[in-house]
């Protein structure tokens, strides 16, 4: 059988959106995690670097410091997840939906922190990102698409059921007759 260009392209484009999500979560949650200044590779500096990103999140002033430090030390390794999770296209429904929710809360966070005149470090995507303007515009962007992903996701999933549910109506008519 062959699929209908429509939906060859809504596949091409789903598929590329996800990875485009995948990178995004991959370079933050490394950004984030990566040894400071020539450090190597090891739980010690990863530790240090989640500790340094610790301050980033404290900067927004929302969070108690317990809450704080367990944002900052859980944050980069589901981002690590996510990333991996979207790459791998298994149940890309929910791993779009769990993108979507958590760029939400990042986007409302930024948007928070700016309208309030803080100027700090945004954390996104590491130290030394000053957040301003084109932070949310990219955030806003990213929101877009995770939530365009999400939709794509389910849409893809509800037309092929739809359409597996005919095939196998179609085959049970045809052995009734």
């Amino acid at each position: 059988m062959n699929e209908s260009h429509p939906n060859r392209t809504a596949k091409v484009l789903l598929m590329a959106g996800r990875l485009g999500l995948a990178a995004i979560f991959l370079v933050a949650a490394y950004a984030k995690m990566k040894p400071q200044g020539g450090m190597p590779w090891s739980l010690a500096s990863v530790k240090v670097s989640l500790s340094m990103f610790a301050m980033q999140v404290d900067s927004y002033e929302l969070l108690p410091q317990v809450a704080v430090t367990f944002v900052a030390h859980w944050l980069p390794p589901f981002e690590l997840f996510l990333g991996l999770w979207l790459l791998s296209g298994i149940a890309l429904r929910y791993a779009a939906l769990a993108a979507s929710l958590l760029i939400a809360g990042f986007f409302s966070v930024v948007v928070h922190s700016y309208m309030a005149g803080l100027e700090i470090n945004c954390g996104c995507f590491g130290p030394g990102e000053k957040l301003g303007p084109w932070t949310l515009v990219r955030d806003g962007s990213m929101l877009a698409a995770a939530i365009a992903v999400a939709i794509g996701a389910f849409l893809v999933y509800r037309s092929r059921g739809a359409g597996d549910m005919a095939v196998a109506s179609a085959s049970a008519q045809r052995a009734g007759n």
